[in-house]
């Protein structure tokens, strides 16, 4: 059994043991690993985990969009936000939103995902017309350990969210941010020792 409480939102039926998906098709999981996490640094060195994370990211082919540290369920949480190809398809991409909180020897993960369908690339398509492609592209946010993996571009900035309140990654962030509002964590989980490393 998982450790989060008191997560449903409106809207999202059980699909599988623990995931619950709406008519969008955003997914949301709750999942607890019984293993040591496999963080690259502790909560506590933010600049660290998200060079780390990123790095993570791209070696897969995927790209960290944003990572930071918050609490959730009264417990200190990795919230991260990451792009990743659609699989065995020529374009489209899928935002893989999660609150990771890390235990010494275990850790809870309450995941969100939602994929393009249709029209793929509109956002980015439209905000390069805005911006202009000299100021589309970017660094990556978190150093140079996110190269490798997808480009980061300002598309991906949560400004841009208002102008698409339907794209995958619009609606992640929200569904994140309604989850971090509600969410419990089981008192036996919350009472275990923190990670370090």
């Amino acid at each position: 059994m998982h450790p989060f409480q008191h997560f449903l939102l409106a809207g999202f039926n059980q699909v599988a043991a623990d995931s619950w998906a709406n008519d969008e098709r955003i997914v949301i999981q709750a999942v607890f690993f019984n293993l040591v996490p496999d963080l690259p640094t502790s909560l506590t060195d933010l600049a660290a985990l998200q060079r780390g994370m990123a790095k993570m990211a791209a070696a897969q082919g995927g790209a960290l969009i944003e990572a930071g540290v918050m609490p959730v369920g009264g417990q200190p949480a990795l919230r991260q936000i990451i792009k990743v190809k659609l699989p065995n398809q020529p374009h489209g991409q899928a935002f893989l939103g999660s609150y990771i909180v890390p235990k010494a020897a275990c850790s809870a993960v309450l995941r969100v995902q939602a994929a393009e369908s249709g029209a793929f690339g509109q956002r980015e398509a439209m905000i390069m017309g805005q911006v202009g492609p000299t100021n589309y592209f970017r660094p990556h946010p978190y150093g140079s350990d996110g190269e490798g993996g997808l480009p980061s571009h300002v598309a991906d900035d949560p400004a841009y969210d208002p102008q698409f309140p339907q794209h995958p990654l619009t609606r992640v962030r929200q569904v994140m941010a309604q989850l971090a509002q509600q969410v419990e964590l089981h008192p036996g989980f919350a009472a275990l020792p923190p990670f370090t490393r």
